[in-house]
Formats: C-alpha cells, structure tokens, sequence
C-alpha cells in the first residue's frame, strides 16, 4: 500500500492532521496500535484554546463541540486563603477557552475518519521506519496478524513520547531537552458536580490543586502529591478533606467542594521535554512525539494541534504551488511556538506548586508574582494571552 502522507498516532494530533489533509485533497494513511475503544475512552486533557476550537469548527468537527463543549472566560487563583479571577476576553480581545475533553475530540474525529476520510486501521502496530531519508520512506506494521509495509511520500509520527516515529531521527541528528519535577499530581474524576463555573487554580502551603471540569455533573480534581505516590494510599475521604484544606479561603471558610462517587484515580509525573529538530528527511515530528509540557498550562493537547495546523497548511502549500518551503521551515516555526509554550507551563508549574526542598524565601517570591498578576493589567493579560493560546499565523504558525 502506498499513500502520500503515513500518519502513526491515531489520536487526536494524527487524527486532526488526517482530516486537515482529507480536506486539502491530500490522501493519507493513520496507523493505531490500540483498538478504537481504548482510543475513545483514554482520559486525557480537557481544555482548548480558541485557535483549536476554530480549527476542529472549520475542519467539520465542531459540531458536537458547540452543542457539549463548556465555553469559559477565566480562571480563579487561590494564594494566601485570597481568590482572583483572571478575565481572558478583556485581557485578550475576546479569546476564551473550551472544557471539551480530548475523548470528545477523538470520538468526534474518528467519526468522520470512518466515514468519509481515508484508511484508519486499529491495532496496527507499527514496528518502525525505514528511509528516512530518502524520497520513499517505508512503515513496517503488523495488522490483522499480519506483517506488512506502508510506502509514502511522507511520514508524520503522532505516536507520543514512546512511539516508535522519534527513533527514525537518528541519535546523532537530535538533541533533547528536559526537566523532571520533584512532584506529581494524583488526578481523580468524579461524579460530583463543579464547585465553581471556571477552573481554580491554587497555591497553599500544602501544595497546588485543581479544580477542574468535564461536565455539569462530572468533576476533575488534582492534587500536588510526592513523586511515586500509591493512589491506594489516598482514599476517598482524604482526598476530599486534603482538597477542601488547599481551596480554603479567609473570606468564605465555610467553603468546600461538592463530593461525589470517584471514578477514577491515578498518579500523574510531571517533565518538560523537547526534541530537537521536529524533522528529519521525509519524517515529522508532531504532538508528544517532540515535545511533553507539565499539564499546569493546558498546553499539551493545543501544542500537538498547533504541530499537524502548521503540517497540513506546509503540505497543501506544496500541493497548490509545488513549494516545498513551508515543509522545510516546519521544525523551526513550530519549535519557536513549542518553547513558548514550555516556557508558560514552567511558569505557571514552578509559581504555582511547592518544592519539597523551597525555602520560605523562595515560597514569598511564588506569592509575590501571583500577587503581580492579581494588580497589573499588564502581567495579567501576559497570562491570559498565554493561556488562551497565541493566535496561529495565515501560512507560517
């Protein structure tokens, strides 16, 4: 089988860059090692940036986003028992943000894969690539019990960090970059509904929790733990009570969080990682596949959209004009975007979380910057600006 573009990753990066191309009249190929309903069903991020919403809107998969997907138009930070909301419309222009979970996105886009897009094979696992470097890269997969061979013009890896597609650049060609945090979070999802209509962010001297959402009746929550932390040894009721202790306000002490059946629960490692460059010969980097940011942000799963936008505009500029210069400046435009978004997830990670090893000096310096961005305009609006996600450019990201 031959196609032009081999997309491995059927998440939603690959799936997004699929549609992107279906719709540029560009034919591809998505390869998933998992089945479709471990896809539809892993829990991962849940916030979207408004460039994201515009793009799954104008890609045909909007639909169900508009009708299900929660608009918001701040955050609230916690600090010193004290609570601020930040204003994103009126510190950007307009821009907001969407709770829709990444399941959603996922659900909505294999959807219209299967439908009317091209091949999207389930449980085909992909064992490596071969020629990078040359006109005619080869993917070697095994499906349906069956070894076999995917020839393309070119090769995207949306596998994640794990995936076999970063391999393909040869060690000696990249360069990585990475910081792993002295702490994790423990995520729980709960049938309980938001305590309140935005996301909270908090700052304690017991550590950082969110709060956050992804429905009107389903809540997710996160709590600041050590790293290796056993979920065994969190029941329910003290992660209510550590959750509850860590939102507590001055102003409002009889405030606590709506509790409910937990569903689910599981430890979280924090790390920050980009690999250097996103392109090697015939073979992409997108998504996690080149780059990890600490969730702190709400980078992640915006970031990996932001890669296969830039892709699908490079590859239907060489389709329209025969260019090949989008293509070529793809590492570089995507990378000027990946470290600014690194950047804003260290920032809001490192201000936000207590280090096991901080100083009560280093704890002050935390509350003074939340502080700054509770009185200026101007280092409000850079995290609102941040936060809701850097608009991308017409042709160049």
């Amino acid at each position: 089988m031959h196609t032009t573009v081999g997309i491995i990753g059927g998440g939603p990066s690959g799936l997004l860059l699929a549609r992107l191309l279906h719709n540029a009249g560009i034919d591809s190929v998505v390869l998933e090692s998992r089945d479709r309903a471990y896809v539809e069903q892993r829990q991962r991020a849940g916030i979207l940036e408004q460039a994201t919403v515009d793009v799954l809107r104008d890609a045909g998969a909007g639909e169900r986003l508009d009708r299900e997907g929660m608009p918001h138009d701040g955050i609230e930070l916690r600090y010193g028992r004290r609570a601020h909301r930040v204003d994103f419309p009126a510190l950007t222009g307009g821009r907001r943000v969407w709770v829709y979970a990444q399941t959603e996105v996922v659900k909505d886009l294999v959807a219209l894969q299967l439908a009317d897009g091209g091949p999207l094979l389930f449980e085909a696992e992909v064992h490596g690539v071969e020629g990078a470097d040359t006109d005619r890269p080869v993917i070697r997969y095994t499906h349906e019990g069956r070894e076999q061979t995917l020839t393309c013009d070119y090769v995207v890896g949306c596998d994640g960090f794990h995936g076999v597609a970063r391999n393909a650049v040869p060690e000696g060609v990249r360069t990585t970059y990475e910081r792993t945090y002295p702490y994790s979070w423990l995520g729980i999802l709960a049938d309980a509904p938001p305590v309140y209509e935005e996301l909270i962010y908090a700052h304690s001297e017991r550590g950082f929790a969110l709060a956050s959402m992804r429905s009107e009746s389903v809540s997710r929550l996160y709590l600041q733990v050590p790293n290796g932390t056993d979920p065994a040894d969190w029941p329910d009721e003290r992660i209510w009570d550590e959750l509850d202790a860590r939102f507590a306000l001055d102003a409002n002490p009889e405030w606590r969080l709506k509790r409910g059946t937990v569903t689910s629960k599981a430890v979280l490692p924090m790390r920050s990682h980009v690999t250097e460059p996103m392109r090697y010969g015939r073979v992409f980097l997108a998504g996690d596949a080149a780059h990890i940011v600490p969730p702190t942000g709400a980078k992640g799963l915006n970031l990996a959209a932001a890669d296969v936008i830039v892709l699908a505009r490079a590859f239907a500029h060489l389709k329209d004009t025969g260019s090949a210069d989008l293509l070529d400046a793809y590492s570089d435009t995507c990378l000027r975007r990946v470290w600014r978004a690194e950047h804003f997830s260290y920032f809001m990670t490192t201000t936000l979380h207590a280090d096991p090893e901080q100083s009560p000096f280093e704890t002050k310096l935390q509350l003074s910057q939340l502080d700054r961005v509770a009185t200026s305009e101007h280092a409000a609006a850079e995290l609102a600006e941040n936060y809701t996600g850097l608009p991308l450019g017409p042709a160049n990201g």
